[in-house]
């Protein structure tokens, strides 16, 4: 009798896990199909195009390369241009992007008449679009009529964007301009958390200002830099819009960031083989970068416990 009961029981829980599973999955079955549709089908759809090489005229049909394609495409000094490129595009623009981001939420944090004004101010550009900031950095970079093309002597001649030493840096402006107001409310929500009394513990043992903001709000702080560092790197990446408009892809292939190279050799070759082989490599190289940002920085990020 103890053992019917016992085995009773045990079916009873082990149909109710079952059940759990299936509602489970039930639930995450919409994500699942429009992940699947939007996001993994293309995915291999784009593995898949890149065994195949795309002849220059559209009548002639695809031919099967197989590995080759992806061997050659990898391997070619424009695909190494434009990965050097996008790197030092990174690096322009995700380190100043934190940095200054962080300096105008410190600023914009102390309690002085007005302040909201600028907070306002600093944050306004996460309203800006891509566009509406390539038009504006456009006209100040002017060679002709342009503010900054004035303050730097680029008057006249073919300006500052149509100068290999300048464009990319001139592109890295308009960049973080206009993903700055982002990370300044990530800066700024973070700064919030910030327990007042472990500040004011600092400052009563004499520590200076400089010191309490590296040594105890920073380290505090290193889950938000955490979190736009990643998302940074990832949008710094796949920048493509301020490139197009600005200088497409030049002078000289000098502002030729991966994303543009897909780009171009998709709808301006229509290689879309070569286009396919780029994009896989774009996502393999975000894929390793991602992983190899938690493997670093997570293990240095400090936490704090709530309550």
């Amino acid at each position: 009798m103890t053992m019917s009961l016992s085995s009773h029981s045990s079916n009873t829980a082990r149909l109710k896990a079952v059940r759990e599973v299936v509602l489970g999955y039930l639930w995450i079955l919409p994500a699942l199909a429009v992940f699947g549709v939007f996001v993994f089908f293309p995915l291999l759809k784009a593995v898949w195009l890149g065994f195949f090489r795309t002849p220059p005229f559209p009548n002639l049909p695809s031919h099967f390369v197989g590995l080759s394609q992806y061997a050659s495409t990898l391997s070619s000094a424009l695909f190494l241009h434009s990965l050097w490129r996008t790197i030092l595009f990174v690096i322009f623009t995700v380190p100043t992007g934190i940095v200054l981001g962080l300096l105008l939420a410190t600023l914009a944090h102390q309690r002085l008449a007005g302040i909201r004004i600028f907070r306002t101010v600093f944050s306004s550009t996460v309203a800006t679009s891509t566009a509406v900031a390539s038009v504006i950095f456009f006209t100040l970079l002017n060679p002709e009529v342009g503010l900054f093309s004035y303050w730097l002597g680029q008057r006249g001649g073919a300006g500052i964007l149509a100068n290999p030493s300048l464009a990319l840096p001139a592109v890295s402006v308009v960049t973080v301009w206009q993903n700055i107001g982002f990370t300044f409310i990530l800066m700024s929500a973070a700064l919030q958390s910030v327990p007042d009394d472990l500040l004011e513990a600092a400052r009563m043992d004499g520590a200076s200002k400089w010191y309490r903001f590296r040594a105890v709000t920073v380290p505090l702080l290193s889950p938000t830099i955490f979190f736009a560092s990643i998302v940074g790197i990832i949008g710094s990446f796949q920048a493509f819009g301020q490139i197009n408009l600005l200088t497409q892809g030049g002078p000289n292939n000098h502002t030729m960031v991966l994303i543009y190279y897909i780009y171009q050799a998709a709808y301006t070759d229509n290689n879309y083989g070569v286009a396919s082989v780029l994009s896989i490599a774009l996502f393999a190289i975000l894929f390793v970068l991602t992983l190899a940002q938690f493997w670093f920085f997570e293990r240095r990020v400090f936490y704090v416990a709530a309550g």
